[in-house]
């Protein structure tokens, strides 16, 4: 640590003035000191995330150039030659920044460029990708996490996030960079050679394209409803609206507040659409133009959060599960009503997902195949159907944590096509005198009433990394009960289970509760997913609230 901080103490850090600066001001606080500099920023398979700022376990121009050296001498050695790679980033601090070294620092390397030339959501990334067919792709994001973070997603020749196999052999590549070493001319320069390039309009155009050939209602519908879209200071508002106007839905008010791309997200410090905080202007607004619908896009457009009217002035925001069932239940009658459903079609969903979603697949005779958490997973069994030409089966695919894909020109989740997808929904519900919350409560009264919540429990630096992995440590000696209650069964991914392994946790406990339990890869988190079976929502949220204060007691001993 102490050869990593005299380093950057020596260096004139000249591509970012801000390191600098900021290096001097902490630069005697042995505890930030500390958190800056004990490890390198950890890539996995969703890439680099990490506080913006100063020393190797922070995002910034030094860490994007280690981690885009190592992977173009990844793509060097798979490839040979004719390599390119797409860019795309978000509106978040110093993302254009971190796109541009990125993409020079490939270009130094004889590695041709596709950059967008302006922000554009992931989802349209991972289109470049294919559409352009690059050899990987690059999305400057930190998603819906908060202002001081940013991160580095790298994608495959398929346009999909890469998975363990891959993210292991980069790293090791990674390792063996050298950024300080290392010198790289302006980006105009590597422009001007040709080594860099524009993504051209054509493939936008292509995308919005595939995004409204996955709307399904084929009869003329009423489109006249009254819509509230936030895209929450991010990359949502061009793609969304000009999608939601090329498919005729007109009545669209904009939050103007959370209108343009800021990385500093004023009106929402934490700008994620789970989070009922980064919903409440878009509520106002809803109220105040007595919208139908309201819709908010994280800042990469990857995941869409709605509110729907209950009555003249009420709001129900509902859970990414909720909007999954629905859509996934619509979707499903529709391919049915236009025979658009072959054998063999599947949908696929994360363990962490609903148990609701497999019910309603096997009622319409499709298959569910249960993935691990994180949509490259699901983004892998597409690409599995897609090399035997059977991608046609792929029917939707869908977290818990508002992520939707019902198509497959792209391999991560889309909240384009969701958008498109939940307006076009309402919109046919509405013409039967069904409102969502009245389907919502059909689809309970069918298959009954499964509260599914996420509790994220913080746990910050070094100190907070070796609480969690021993929190993880004595949770698997458990093996009678576990906060009061009577433990049935536990399944441990991590020795392996239906060729799923990861460092995640099951339990199966008495009162028709389970809890899938896991550290966050991209955050300092440790996640539980609860799960609990009730006759109602009220007898659900009663047996969550006592499970919720006997785990905090638990945590608290560590």
């Amino acid at each position: 640590m102490l050869e990593d901080i005299n380093k950057w103490l020596n260096m004139d850090l000249s591509y970012d003035p801000d390191l600098k600066e900021e290096l001097n001001k902490i630069k005697d606080d042995k505890e930030l000191m500390t958190d800056a500099f004990y490890q390198d920023l950890s890539f996995g398979t969703g890439g680099l995330r990490g506080k913006i700022g100063v020393g190797t376990n922070r995002m910034n121009v030094y860490t994007i150039i280690k981690a885009t050296l190592g992977l173009a001498s990844f793509l060097k050695k798979t490839y040979k030659d004719n390599i390119s790679v797409a860019i795309s980033f978000d509106s978040r601090i110093k993302s254009n920044l971190f796109a541009k070294i990125a993409a020079s620092t490939l270009a130094n390397e004889n590695i041709k460029v596709y950059l967008y030339k302006e922000l554009m959501p992931t989802p349209c990334l991972s289109f470049a990708v294919r559409y352009l067919k690059t050899k990987a792709g690059i999305m400057v994001t930190a998603s819906h996490n908060p202002s001081i973070y940013n991160g580095y997603k790298v994608y495959d020749n398929n346009g999909c996030q890469i998975t363990d196999k891959f993210a292991k052999s980069i790293y090791e590549e990674i390792k063996k960079s050298d950024p300080f070493n290392y010198h790289l001319a302006s980006f105009e320069t590597y422009f001007e050679k040709g080594l860099i390039s524009y993504i051209e309009d054509e493939v936008i155009d292509n995308y919005i394209e595939c995004v409204k050939k996955t709307c399904l209602n084929k009869e003329e519908f009423n489109k006249d409803i009254n819509i509230i879209y936030t895209p929450l200071n991010g990359t949502g508002l061009k793609p969304v609206l000009r999608a939601l106007k090329e498919l005729n839905y007109n009545n669209v008010i904009v939050v103007e507040e959370q209108r343009n791309p800021d990385g500093n997200f004023p009106t929402c410090p934490y700008p994620n659409p789970e989070i009922k905080e980064a919903m409440a202007l878009g509520l106002e607004y809803a109220k105040k133009f007595h919208a139908d619908l309201l819709i908010a896009t994280d800042p990469d457009c990857d995941r869409a959060g709605i509110g729907i009217k209950i009555n003249e002035n009420e709001y129900r925001l509902l859970s990414g599960n909720e909007v999954g069932i629905l859509l996934l239940d619509y979707i499903l009658s529709m391919r049915k009503k236009y025979h658009q459903l072959k054998d063999g079609s599947l949908i696929v969903k994360s363990i962490v997902t609903t148990p609701l979603a497999n019910e309603i697949a096997k009622d319409y005779g499709v298959k569910t195949i249960d993935v691990l958490t994180g949509f490259k997973y699901i983004g892998e069994q597409i690409n599995l159907l897609e090399e035997k030409h059977q991608e046609d089966l792929y029917v939707f695919g869908f977290e818990e944590s508002y992520g939707y894909l019902s198509s497959s020109y792209v391999r991560d989740k889309d909240a384009v096509n969701a958008t498109s997808l939940i307006v076009e929904m309402f919109c046919y519900y509405k013409d039967q005198n069904i409102s969502l919350n009245d389907k919502l409560n059909q689809l309970y009264q069918k298959y009954n009433y499964c509260l599914n919540t996420l509790h994220s429990f913080n746990f910050e630096g070094q100190s907070g990394l070796q609480k969690m992995q021993n929190i993880m440590l004595d949770l698997r000696s458990k093996e009678k009960e576990f906060c009061g209650l009577k433990i049935n069964e536990v399944i441990d991914y991590k020795n392996g289970v239906n060729n799923l392994k990861a460092d995640v946790l099951k339990f199966d406990l008495a009162n028709n509760i389970q809890i899938i339990m896991r550290q966050s890869g991209t955050e300092p988190k440790l996640k539980m997913y609860f799960f609990i079976k009730e006759i109602n929502e009220l007898k659900a949220r009663e047996k969550e609230e006592e499970l919720l204060k006997n785990i905090n007691l638990y945590l608290a001993k560590f």
